[in-house]
C-alpha cells in the first residue's frame, strides 16, 4: 500500500501539480500585497483620501462589506491576468511551435558546460578500471 502511494506521489504530474499550487499561493499573496500597497492608495488618491473599504447596513445586525469584495475581485483579476500573460500565453506558444516542428533554438552552452561534457565523454570512452581482488 505504501509502495503504491510512493509511486503515485513520485509521478511527474503530481509533483508538478504540488509545485504549481505552492507557487500559485505565493503568487496570490504577492498580488494581494500589490493591491494593498499600490492599487488601494491610488484609489484613495482619486477619491480624495477616503477609505477604500465600504460597508452597507441591511439591518442593525447585518452588515455587507462590499469594499472587501471589490478588493478581492481586483486581486483575482490581476492574478488571472498575470497568470494568463506570463504563463498560459508562453506555454501555448511553445506548444504550438513544437506541434509545427519548429522548436526554439537551444540556448548557447557555456564554456563550463562544454568542458564538463568533454570530460564526461572522455571518461566514458575509457575502459573500465579493473579492481584488485578483495580478500
Amino acid at each position: 500500500m505504501l509502495k503504491g502511494f510512493r509511486e503515485f506521489v513520485m509521478r511527474g504530474n503530481v509533483v508538478d501539480l504540488a509545485v504549481g499550487i505552492v507557487i500559485g499561493a505565493a503568487f496570490a499573496s504577492l498580488v494581494n500585497q500589490f493591491v494593498l500597497s499600490f492599487i488601494e492608495p491610488l484609489v484613495k488618491l482619486f477619491t480624495g483620501g477616503r477609505a477604500v473599504s465600504g460597508t452597507a447596513s441591511l439591518t442593525d445586525e447585518v452588515i455587507v462589506d462590499w469594499g472587501a469584495f471589490v478588493s478581492s475581485l481586483v486581486t483575482f483579476l490581476l492574478t488571472a491576468l498575470a497568470i494568463y500573460f506570463f504563463v498560459v500565453v508562453p506555454v501555448n506558444r511553445l506548444t504550438e511551435l513544437r506541434r509545427r516542428g519548429k522548436e526554439p533554438p537551444p540556448e548557447e552552452v557555456s564554456d563550463e558546460v562544454r568542458l564538463l561534457t568533454e570530460i564526461r565523454d572522455s571518461l566514458a570512452a575509457r575502459p573500465p578500471a579493473t579492481r584488485p581482488p578483495t580478500t
